[in-house]
């Protein structure tokens, strides 16, 4: 049986360093607490609209914040 491939993402390591609370990161990129915690904790992939937004609230590219494994 083959594994699901997840996106994994460095989102907590950015808004620690970023000195951002979840709820802070959350209003800011239009979400709910709730769904940033389930995109930091690998559970929910977010759009790529979303993915965007966060990028831009870090001031850094989406590959910077987001990995895809190779197969």
């Amino acid at each position: 049986m083959v594994k699901p491939t997840r996106v994994s993402n460095r989102i907590r390591a950015h808004r620690e360093s970023a000195g951002m609370t979840q709820a802070d990161l959350a209003r800011t990129i239009g979400v709910t607490r709730q769904t940033l915690i389930a995109i930091e904790q690998e559970k929910y992939s977010p759009t790529l609209e979303l993915a965007f937004q966060i990028a831009r609230a870090f001031g850094v590219g989406i590959d910077d914040l987001f990995q895809y494994p190779e197969q």
